[in-house]
């Protein structure tokens, strides 16, 4: 048996056969992927907080009935929230502290919106102890501000670290001032 010289290669096809097969695996490809996305969508978008935690997301405040040198303490996302009405010898003690002593340096200027209202996370940044220094009668540490009993952290009036373990200032969370007496926080 002799083989003729005109027979092809099975395999081979045509150029434009071979990229018509292209673009339905292509297609084939993308749709796949459109079907994965739209099975999937359902599934991570059930992730999202719930409209009721959403609207836990940002706070109001009155601060017009704090009066000087008291503080309050509320609750924002679940973390105590300390808001210090601070006396003008307290903003004046925080003022005059030179930052290069300080192990996390931050200007009291930094940490405020208006001097007489300091805004602060209440959670040590140790190890998450929430800091004693809010009611009457609490010790407040060797500065005035906050004193966390666990290991000993002494905050200033401006929640930043002076002594003591922790290695950063008390966080200052995202606020506003939407009037002379009103902060929203988040």
């Amino acid at each position: 048996m002799a083989k003729s010289k005109s027979t092809t290669n099975a395999t081979s096809a045509p150029e434009g056969q071979k990229s018509r097969r292209d673009f339905i695996v292509v297609a084939s490809y993308a749709m796949g992927a459109v079907g994965a996305g739209a099975f999937a969508w359902p599934l991570v978008d059930q992730m999202n907080p719930a409209a009721d935690t959403l609207a836990l997301a940002s706070i109001e405040v009155d601060v017009s009935k704090i009066s000087e040198g008291q503080s309050i303490t509320l609750k924002w996302r679940g973390k105590p929230i300390f808001i210090r009405h601070r006396t003008k010898s307290e903003i004046a003690e925080a003022a005059e502290v030179a930052t290069a002593d300080l192990r996390d340096p931050e200007d009291d200027g930094l940490r405020v919106q208006k001097p007489e209202y300091l805004v602060v996370l209440g959670v040590c940044t140790h190890l998450g102890c929430v800091p004693l220094g809010q009611k009457v009668g609490e010790v407040r540490g060797e500065y005035d501000g906050w004193f966390c009993p666990c290991h000993g952290s002494h905050y200033d009036s401006s929640g930043r670290i002076r002594k003591g373990p922790a290695p950063t200032n008390l966080e200052v969370p995202p606020y506003t001032f939407l009037s002379d007496q009103v902060i929203r926080i988040g």
